[in-house]
């Protein structure tokens, strides 16, 4: 494991302001037009907000925001991580009992929020007793406060701070995918560290080169990879904003590159299938151009598993669809993307990081990994090993080369009564090549193998499949013939809506059901 300096968040913008000064960094559409701000700009503005949140307090607060991607969210994050506060990002599309439940679990007592969800703070800010102030960002009049507490103001000093680097910076909470929601706690360490990593790929982060955003913020993966890696490498980086409104963006940034998850990478592939199907004379790689714009090289995915099958039609496009792992107990990454690794890997570890496995579980161990866990110290001591090493809870095995693989969750193991040990993720990545299968999700019921079906309707229909059972039970039959005895599926089960997910597009297992 590679050892090494790790900046403050102020040190890495300061750098990249001193680096590239009036180059522009952001760019975002707003009223129908372009707007973009320089990697000077945006140092000045994030100190901004850090001045006007040490003039609000001195005393060190956790600061939530809670928004739509934009420039002043991004100012805003940033400003509450050079004040030395803790940021603490949310969607803004949870409900409002959940916002208040968790802005209290973490002792909240400032928030940023978004236009969009001006109603449901006013009422956060009646009923949340932790909280004391509560601040909408946005363009008009929000540009007062960059100005009110800039460099030239009489507040200047207030950002003369010095942050602790191992401290609580940020805290992050878990999906919640498998029970209660936990805070993870991230030090400077583990955000910024984990941007130094050394790149596998030739090419792919280069200086005024675009990225375009489309992930929300409030998740790590998006912010330390579309934020503050592009900030380190001096590329420029488009902000989606909304997921409705990608398909223009890609044609008015033309970016090089896209952090997504598999279900963006689907969703894009099938528009460029439809251009080729509608217009016979269109070639499938112009038929991409026109999706992504000219420019497009590289797609990194991230969230969930990636189907191979996907990775090789977009090499046909000329596009590279590669894959990192990571969690945000690690500080984010673990391995990152590589052409020359194997397509069914999760790329290569990177190397300021160490990975073993112990009993099929992959461990990690690196300076970026989580503080732990806010206020919960016994779920913390679990994640852990006791020397040191962090639980993933994925199964998986590691090649000489680092190249890494994920085999399935631990969580996820469905143990018979026989005692076999069952992958339902195993079982699943056998139906990714079925284009009758849409969703499938494995599990057990009386000790027999069940596996859940979302067909794909519309392919049924298309090819005029009458009988979808009849076909799916035909499909399960011929794996069946090849599959380990406590590997065969007993039963299957259609579903007439899509299984539940969460933001990053990964099943929720505990809710599944036949509907």
């Amino acid at each position: 494991m590679q050892q090494f300096d790790i900046p403050t968040v102020r040190e890495l913008v300061d750098r990249a302001a001193e680096k590239y000064e009036d180059r522009t960094f952001l760019m975002f559409m707003r009223d129908g037009e372009v707007q973009e701000r320089s990697f000077r700009k945006t140092q000045q503005d994030s100190l901004a907000v850090c001045r006007y949140l040490r003039y609000i307090s001195e005393r060190r607060m956790h600061v939530a925001i809670m928004s739509k991607t934009s420039y002043d969210y991004i100012a805003c994050l940033t400003g509450i991580l050079m004040s030395g506060n803790v940021a603490l990002p949310l969607s803004p599309d949870i409900s409002e009992a959940e916002a208040a439940m968790l802005l209290e679990r973490a002792d909240v007592e400032f928030l940023f929020y978004g236009e969009e969800i001006s109603e449901k703070a006013e009422s956060l800010c009646r009923h949340c007793t932790s909280l004391k102030k509560a601040v909408r960002i946005g363009a008009a009049h929000f540009a007062k406060l960059y100005d009110d507490f800039g460099e030239a103001s009489s507040h200047a000093a207030l950002s003369d701070v010095t942050v602790d680097p191992e401290a609580c910076a940020a805290m992050i909470y878990t999906s919640g995918t498998t029970g209660e929601r936990k805070a993870v706690m991230l030090s400077t360490k583990s955000l910024v560290g984990n941007v130094l990593y050394h790149d596998y790929c030739k090419d792919i982060f280069t200086e005024n080169d675009v990225a375009l955003s489309v992930l929300p913020m409030y998740h790590i993966y998006c912010f330390t990879g579309d934020y503050l890696k592009n900030l380190k490498d001096g590329m420029r980086v488009a902000l989606n904003g909304d997921m409705h409104d990608l398909v223009r963006n890609l044609t008015v940034f033309q970016p090089k590159v896209i952090r997504v998850v598999p279900m963006i990478a689907s969703t894009l592939l099938r528009r460029v299938k439809a251009i080729c199907t509608r217009h016979p004379e269109v070639t499938p790689y112009d038929a991409a151009r026109q999706v992504f714009g000219k420019n497009i090289r590289w797609l990194i995915s991230g969230g969930a598993y990636l189907d191979p099958a996907l990775i090789a039609a977009y090499d046909e496009l000329g596009i590279f669809l590669r894959q990192g792992y990571g969690m945000t107990e690690a500080g984010c990454r673990i391995s990152v993307p590589d052409e020359d690794a194997s397509f069914e890997s999760v790329g290569r570890v990177i190397d300021i990081c160490d990975a073993r496995v112990q009993g099929g579980e992959i461990q990690v161990k690196s300076d970026t990994l989580m503080l732990g866990y806010y206020k919960m110290p016994k779920e913390t001591a679990v994640m852990f090993t006791d020397d040191g090493w962090l639980r993933t809870g994925d199964i998986g095995y590691l090649t000489d080369d680092r190249q890494l693989f994920i085999t399935g969750r631990v969580k996820n193991l469905i143990i018979l009564s026989n005692g076999e040990n069952v992958s339902p993720e195993a079982i699943e990545k056998k139906f990714s090549d079925r284009q009758l299968v849409q969703e499938v999700m494995v599990y057990a019921e009386n000790d027999k193998i069940i596996a859940e079906i979302f067909p794909n309707y519309g392919f049924a229909e298309e090819n005029k499949i009458d009988d979808i059972y009849g076909i799916l039970e035909e499909i399960v039959d011929t794996m069946n013939m090849t599959a380990k005895a406590s590997h065969v599926i007993s039963r299957i089960k259609l579903r007439s809506s899509p299984f539940e997910r969460t933001a990053t597009g990964k099943l929720i297992r505990k809710k599944a059901s036949v509907l």
